[in-house]
């Protein structure tokens, strides 16, 4: 057997993403002691390593980069905020695009009424780390008919407008079929225009509904269950939803951010399957999810949204939809392989964890936070190596990675006579093959013609040794 084939039989056996120097994805904690954490939100200021971690109780703190939390909460509005039930409290929290120039930002509670609440706030002028809680408007304000599926999240599109996730109304089926019913807010992706400071908000003009009589103005999207947590892709512009479930399935939804008037489909479908059929449409005038998945105790039983990566640091998960389940902890990747077919891959298995939100920071770097731990955590690659031979670390690296035209090869041996490369795909076939000369302790392989996706790097001359890259 030659040592092209061993080469094939290592990398198939121990699989593309845990290769023989396998980047695979690790919790690292960051800072504990918080109490309920729901949200982690950022700035957006360049040069702003912060990072707002919200209580459900109605309290925001700040986090630095070493992990030490400001001992003086940057907002405490507890006495504002109705946090007795599972889901209710201060649950979202997003800053205006001219943050830094204007100092708002903007929060998402249950109010002593028990009601949705969307407000502004801004910062105190004479100190950056807090805000000034006389400084509320209300936005927004929607009767909530159940304590639970209040949903919570917001956040600003690329086109300056406050998008607000919300939810059924709660109980359980939708009893009211208010996500179907076009005079109501809940169950419905929100858009609205807050740059104003003479109205609450105004009416974006190519809302999809602005001149419909028979539809709220403000709705954007219809048709969802309890939305925790959705993100707008910052590459694709991509608006992705992770839509919580009933019985049986899990979702999560994509469309163009600029892709109006959608109908995802609750109460009539869950996931794939038709729910309830009372008063719907046929199939094809619902939008359906890219991927669900089936409520079970090893899987999972409430979706946890998260971000498509578009960090720097955590090169194999580059725009990949990153999320988890609350019930089980399981992380998941999802992503579309070169045929176009939707991939979901596992990057931890179920540990039991209570994930309830993600984070990004402004260089896009994630973070998770565990509910009852009160613990925040690092997305974060761990690189581990099989060595034979005796040698302590890899003979070579790769010098930039994801890689466009060029992968550069830097060689940490010196090579004393001319050795072949082998640069496999996904399916361990080799796509591309390629001499280096002796001596060469860096060079570039010329990798314009491959198609975007995942691949491995070996060379005959160090067996066990491959590296995986990620070609955009």
């Amino acid at each position: 057997m030659n040592l092209l084939n061993i080469a094939l039989i290592t990398i198939l056996c121990v699989g593309l993403s845990n290769s023989s120097t396998s980047q695979s994805i690790e919790l690292k904690l960051m800072a504990s002691g918080f109490k309920k954490p729901v949200d982690i939100a950022s700035t957006g200021v360049e040069g702003d390593v912060r990072l707002f971690i919200v209580e459900k109780d109605g309290i925001i703190k700040i986090l630095g980069q070493d992990g030490t939390t400001l001992s003086i909460p940057f907002l405490d509005i507890d006495s504002k905020v109705n946090s007795q039930a599972n889901e209710r409290g201060l649950l979202g929290l997003c800053f205006h695009p001219e943050y830094e120039t204007n100092g708002f930002f903007y929060v998402n509670y249950t109010n002593n009424n028990g009601n949705t609440t969307i407000s502004r706030f801004k910062r105190n002028e004479a100190n950056l780390n807090l805000a000034d809680n006389t400084s509320e408007k209300i936005i927004l304000v929607v009767n909530q008919p159940f304590n639970n599926h209040n949903a919570g999240d917001l956040n600003f599109g690329a086109d300056g407008y406050l998008y607000v996730g919300m939810g059924d109304g709660g109980s359980g089926g939708d009893p009211g079929n208010r996500s179907q019913n076009p005079k109501e807010m809940l169950g419905k992706m929100l858009r609205i225009d807050i740059n104003t400071e003479n109205e609450k908000y105004l009416i974006p003009a190519d809302n999809p509904y602005k001149n419909n009589t028979d539809t709220l103005p403000e709705i954007w999207a219809m048709g969802l269950r309890n939305p925790w947590r959705f993100s707008f892709d910052k590459v694709k512009n991509e608006m992705w939803i992770a839509d919580v479930g009933q019985d049986k399935f899990e979702e999560i939804n994509v469309a163009s951010a600029t892709k109006s008037g959608l109908n995802y489909g609750w109460r009539c479908y869950e996931g794939f399957e038709r729910f309830n059929s009372t008063g719907c449409k046929e199939q094809q005038f619902y939008y359906p999810p890219v991927y669900s998945y089936e409520n079970k105790f090893d899987i999972g039983c409430s979706v946890t949204g998260g971000y498509v990566y578009r960090g720097t640091k955590n090169t194999s998960l580059a725009g990949k939809y990153i999320y988890t389940d609350f019930c089980t902890g399981i992380l998941w990747a999802l992503y579309k392989d070169q045929s176009g077919s939707w991939i979901n891959e596992v990057l931890l298995d179920a540990d039991n964890m209570d994930y309830a939100t993600f984070g990004e920071d402004n260089t896009n770097e994630l973070y998770l936070a565990g509910l009852a731990t009160g613990n925040i955590y690092q997305l974060s690659e761990k690189t581990s190596s099989i060595h034979q031979d005796g040698l302590k670390s890899s003979p070579f690296s790769i010098v930039s990675n994801p890689v466009s035209d060029l992968i550069t090869i830097k060689m940490h041996e010196i090579n004393k006579s001319s050795t072949r490369w082998y640069i496999f795909n996904s399916t361990g076939i080799v796509v591309k093959s390629w001499l280096s000369k002796t001596n060469d302790t860096e060079f570039s392989i010329e990798t314009n013609e491959l198609p975007t996706g995942e691949y491995m790097i070996y060379n005959e001359t160090n067996i066990g040794y491959s590296k995986k890259f990620i070609k955009i």
